[in-house]
């Protein structure tokens, strides 16, 4: 996805700790645009994949997941990390968030999760995998089939997408950054 790599380099900050900020057109504020070829990407690279739910975590694996969504004709669910008074029925995992280095419960409602679903996760970002794992996780409670995860953005120095292809998951990944070292954004060329 060369757009998605331009935008990266053009607008994307570094920071020391691994942090890519990509607030300007991704998980702050988004670009429509971008993120339909995204969805569109996504689409191509699991076409014939039996799905029938896209799930992804809040909050910034929303909007391409809803996209996504939108142009499968698919529902969308998002694991939520806070309980709403209103929701009982529910399975519960927690996740360690890389960027905020915060422990969060994460939850679904068992309505919306079950083992008639053939699912496809949809993030932002991979870097340990966390949100991954929790998300595993949910799916086995549930008894639902994990066909795949797509990232728009892998980090390759951290241990997550490791982690997911040894389990035996199915990862697509837009872009993957090499390296953030000395806060030099490096890309992967595939």
């Amino acid at each position: 996805m060369k757009v998605l790599k331009d935008r990266i380099l053009k607008d994307g900050k570094c920071y020391p700790g691994g942090i890519l900020k990509v607030d300007k057109f991704i998980n702050h504020q988004m670009d429509p645009n971008l993120m339909k070829d995204i969805a569109v990407e996504f689409i191509r690279r699991f076409a014939g994949t039996k799905v029938n739910k896209i799930l992804t975590i809040e909050a910034s694996g929303i909007a391409p997941a809803i996209m996504m969504g939108f142009l499968m004709n698919l529902p969308v669910v998002f694991a939520k990390k806070k309980k709403p008074s209103t929701m009982g029925n529910m399975l519960a995992t927690k996740v360690t968030s890389f960027t905020k280095q915060r422990e969060y419960d994460v939850i679904i409602s068992r309505d919306y999760l079950t083992a008639d679903d053939h699912v496809l996760f949809i993030d932002d970002f991979l870097a340990n995998g966390n949100a991954a794992k929790g998300i595993i996780d949910l799916c086995q409670q549930a008894g639902a089939t994990l066909e795949g995860m797509g990232f728009i953005i892998e980090k390759a120095f951290q241990d997550g997408g490791k982690y997911l292809r040894d389990s035996g998951i199915r990862v697509e990944s837009l872009a993957i950054i090499d390296s953030l070292d000395n806060c030099e954004i490096k890309l992967h060329e595939q």
